[in-house]
C-alpha cells in the first residue's frame, strides 16, 4: 500500500470555469435536466432526512442496471466507460494506418493493444509461451532461490514481501526503498479470516479455483496441493496488519539499515532477495536503508517463509503467476481466472470485452503515451485554464476558512496555512510526458509485454535510489476517471478524463456544479489537513505541526465522525469501518461544507434564484446526492467495505450532509427523522 493510494474521491473535477452568479446561465442545454440536476431520478416518497441518498437517486436506482460485465454502475462508472470508449477509438485507428504515418510511440500503442486483441495468436502459443517462467519455477530447489525467483522484477508471481521506490518521508526530496507486507491471492486478510457466512463460501470456492488451476496445469495431487497453498496464504494472512492499522502514517514508516532487517525478519534471505531485485547494499560508504512499512508483520510472515517446504512456494508461485498473466493465457485460464475474480469475488455474470480489456491495458502500460492523444482530442487548453481557475477559487475558500476556525489556535492555524501556500495543483495532463523509448512492444508476444514492461518500470525506478525526486511526476494518467492528494509532493491531481461531464456542467446551474465538482475539489484539498495527511508538511515532511490542544481538539472530532459511519451497515451484519475510512469520510464532509461556503461567495451577496421552486441550497445538496448514485452487485460491495477506504455510495450522501446545518434548514429535517443529529452531535471541521 503506497502512501500515494490516492486519497481521493474516485470523481470528477470539470473543465469548468471560475462559476459566477453574473455569468448567463444556459438552463436549457444542461446535460441532466434543465439546470444539472435530474429531477426524475428523486423518489419524493421518501423523507430527506430518512435516507437522503434514496431521496435524490430512488427512482434512478429501481430503474438502472448495473452491465453483467461490472460490479457496479453510477455517475463515475458511466465517466469511465467512456473514458475506456475514447482511449478503444484512439489505438483503433492507429490500427489502421501505415507504420510510417505512426510515431513510434503510436506504434507501441497500437502493437500492445493488437497483441492483446490478438486471442487467436494467444491460442495458437498455447501455455507454450510461459513454459520457460514456469519451467524456472519448477526448478527451484531452495529458499535462496525462491527467495530470488521473489526478488526478480521481470516476472510477478507472488511473494510475502513487496519492494518498491518510493518517497523518503523525513525527506521528500529524496527517493528510498521500501517493503510492505504481501503474498494474498484474495483481496484482503479478512478474507480469510473474518466469520462471515459469504466469505466462508468465498474460501471455499478460492481452493477449488486453486486446485482446478493445477489441474489445467497438468500437475498431480491437485486438492492436497491447493489446500497447502491456500493453508500457507492463510498464515500470511494471520500475520498481516488490518487496513485500518496501515492508514497511520507514523506506524508505517520504519526506516533501518538492511543489516536490522535481517536481524528484524532473519528468516528469509534478504541478500538473495535485493541483488536479485538489483538494489545494492551500500548507499556510498553507508549501509543503504530501507522503509519497512508493516514492521511487527515482516517476522512473522518471515518465520512463515522460513518454515514452509519449497515444495509448497512452487505451487504457490506458479499459481500466482498464472493468476497475474491469465488475460494473455489460453482462453481456458483467463476463463478459469475470472470464474473465481470475476464471478465469485464481484458477481459479475461476464467478462468485459476483451476491447476494453485491451484499453485498460494500454493505458496501464503507456498511459502518458496515449494521453497526449487523448487530452489533444478531448480536453482543450480552455478547459484546463477553466479549471485551474475553479481550484483556485477552492484554495482561496480554505485559506479564509483556516484563518478564522474556532478550534484551530494561532500557531497551527500560521503553519495551516503556509502549506496551503504550498499546495501545487495538477490540472489535466503533466507539463512533462514519461519516455518510453527503452520499452520493447512486441505485436506477436503480449506475455513478453507485460515481462519487459515490469522491468522497464522497475528500471526506471531503480535508477532513481538515492536521486532527488521529480515532484512534477504524475502517478495517474489522464485517461483515468480519478483524482488524489500526493502528501509528500504536497499536490492535489485531477486528470483530464475526470475534468468533464457529467460533474461539472459548464451551461448547469452555480448550485449544481458547486455541489458537484466544488465538493470534489474541496475533498481533494481538504486530505492535506485530514487525520493523516495532516501529519506531512508543506514540503511533504512527516512532522507534527500542530498544537497537542489543536490535534487534541481534531481527534475529538474526527472520533465522534468515526462512530457514526461505524453504525451504517452496508449489508447484514456488514459496517462500514469507521476507522479505515476515516482520511476519505473527514474528505467528503470538509469537502461539501468549503463548496457550500464558495457558492454562498460566488452569490456575491444576492439571493439565489428559484428553480422548479427549489432554493439554491437544495440544488446544491441535490447535486451532491446525484454525483454519488451508484447501484453495486452484493459481492462486490462487501470488497469494497473489507478493502477501499472509501465508504459506499449511499454512505457518501448521507454520512456529510447530516453533519451540515444548512442542510436541516434547506429540507425541513425533523429531529424524529433516522438521520437527524442534534446541533450538538454534529462534526464541524470547516
Amino acid at each position: 500500500m503506497r502512501r500515494h493510494l490516492f486519497r481521493a474521491a474516485s470523481i470528477a473535477l470539470i473543465a469548468a470555469a471560475a462559476i459566477s452568479t453574473a455569468q448567463a446561465q444556459q438552463t436549457t442545454s444542461a446535460k441532466l435536466g434543465t439546470w444539472g440536476v435530474d429531477l426524475a431520478n428523486m423518489d419524493r416518497s421518501v423523507a430527506p432526512g430518512e435516507d437522503f441518498f434514496s431521496y435524490v437517486n430512488g427512482a434512478w436506482v429501481r430503474t438502472a442496471t448495473i452491465p453483467p460485465d461490472r460490479g457496479r454502475f453510477g455517475a463515475f462508472d458511466e465517466l469511465r466507460i467512456l473514458s475506456e470508449e475514447r482511449s478503444r477509438d484512439i489505438v483503433e485507428e492507429l490500427i489502421t494506418k501505415a507504420d510510417a504515418a505512426l510515431s513510434t510511440e503510436e506504434r507501441k500503442l497500437r502493437d500492445l493493444y493488437a497483441g492483446y486483441i490478438d486471442v487467436a495468436g494467444i491460442e495458437a502459443r498455447g501455455i507454450a509461451a510461459a513454459k520457460p517462467d514456469l519451467d524456472r519455477i519448477a526448478a527451484l530447489k531452495s529458499l535462496d532461490d525462491v527467495a530470488r525467483a521473489m526478488g526478480s522484477r521481470r516476472v510477478s508471481s507472488g511473494s510475502p514481501f513487496s519492494v518498491g521506490i518510493g518517497v523518503n518521508d523525513k525527506n521528500a526530496d529524496e527517493y528510498v526503498v521500501r517493503l510492505y507486507q504481501a503474498g494474498l491471492g484474495m483481496p484482503d486478510r479478512d478474507y480469510y479470516l473474518r466469520d462471515d457466512k459469504a466469505l466462508a463460501a468465498t474460501r471455499e470456492a478460492y481452493e477449488k479455483h486453486l486446485a482446478t488451476v493445477l489441474k489445467m496445469l497438468g500437475l498431480d495431487n491437485v486438492e492436497v496441493r491447493a489446500k497447502a497453498v491456500y493453508d500457507l496464504e492463510h498464515q500470511m494472512a494471520e500475520a498481516h496488519w488490518a487496513n485500518a492499522e496501515r492508514r497511520e502514517a507514523e506506524k508505517m514508516f520504519n526506516p533501518m539499515p538492511m543489516s536490522e532487517l535481517q536481524k528484524l525478519a532473519p528468516g528469509f534471505p534478504w541478500p538473495a532477495y535485493f541483488k536479485a531485485a538489483g538494489i545494492t547494499p551500500r548507499k556510498g560508504k553507508t549501509e543503504r536503508q530501507v522503509i519497512v512499512s508493516e514492521k511487527s508483520a515482516f517476522p512473522k510472515l518471515a518465520a512463515i517463509f522460513a518454515e514452509t517446504p519449497v515444495a509448497v512456494w512452487r505451487d504457490y508461485m506458479t499459481l500466482h503467476y498464472v493468476h497475474n498473466y491469465a488475460s494473455v493465457l489460453p482462453k481456458a485460464f483467463d476463463e478459469e481466472d475470472f470464474d473465481f475474480y470475476g464471478k465469485t469475488l464481484q458477481g459479475n455474470a461476464q467478462q468485459l470485452d476483451r476491447k476494453v480489456r485491451a484499453a485498460r491495458l494500454v493505458d496501464r502500460v503507456l498511459g502518458e503515451a496515449l494521453g497526449k492523444i487523448y487530452v489533444a482530442r478531448h480536453f482543450p487548453p480552455e478547459a484546463k485554464a477553466k479549471a485551474e481557475q475553479l481550484v483556485a477559487n477552492l484554495l482561496k475558500v480554505y485559506e479564509d476558512d483556516i484563518r478564522v476556525l474556532p478550534w484551530m489556535t494561532e500557531t497551527t492555524r500560521q503553519k495551516a496555512l503556509i502549506k496551503l501556500h504550498k499546495f501545487t495543483p495538477h490540472i489535466g495532463y503533466p507539463d512533462k510526458w514519461r519516455d518510453y523509448a527503452a520499452l520493447e512492444i512486441k505485436r506477436d508476444d503480449p506475455l513478453g509485454n507485460l515481462h519487459r514492461n515490469a522491468l522497464f518500470n522497475w528500471n526506471r525506478n531503480l535508477k532513481r535510489i538515492d536521486q532527488k525526486t521529480d515532484r512534477t511526476e504524475w502517478f495517474m494518467s489522464p485517461p483515468t476517471v480519478n483524482a488524489y492528494y500526493e502528501s509528500s509532493f504536497n499536490v492535489i491531481v485531477f486528470p483530464a478524463a475526470i475534468l468533464q461531464p457529467p460533474f461539472f456542467d459548464p451551461n448547469a446551474d452555480d448550485a449544481v456544479n458547486y455541489g458537484g465538482i466544488g465538493a470534489v475539489i474541496g475533498h481533494e484539498i481538504s486530505h492535506g489537513f485530514d487525520d493523516q495527511g495532516s501529519k506531512y508538511d508543506g514540503d511533504g515532511k512527516l512532522e507534527n505541526w500542530w498544537t497537542v490542544e489543536d490535534r487534541a481538539s481534531f481527534e475529538k472530532a474526527t472520533k465522534a465522525l468515526g462512530q457514526q459511519y461505524n453504525s451504517y451497515e452496508a449489508l447484514p451484519g456488514l459496517h462500514v469501518n469507521g476507522a479505515f475510512t476515516m482520511g476519505e469520510n473527514i474528505a467528503d464532509l470538509s469537502g461539501i461544507s468549503v463548496a457550500l461556503k464558495a457558492y454562498h461567495l460566488s452569490l456575491g451577496g444576492n439571493p439565489a434564484p428559484l428553480r422548479d421552486g427549489l432554493t439554491g441550497d437544495q440544488r446544491f445538496f441535490l447535486s451532491f446526492g446525484q454525483i454519488w448514485r451508484t447501484k453495486v452487485r452484493e459481492n462486490t460491495l462487501r470488497q469494497q467495505i473489507l478493502t477501499d477506504a472509501h465508504s459506499p455510495g449511499n454512505f457518501r450522501v448521507i454520512g456529510p450532509t447530516r453533519n451540515v446545518d444548512a442542510w436541516y434548514d434547506a429540507f425541513g429535517i425533523k429531529p424524529t427523522d433516522k438521520y437527524y443529529l442534534a446541533p450538538a452531535d454534529r462534526v464541524r471541521l470547516w
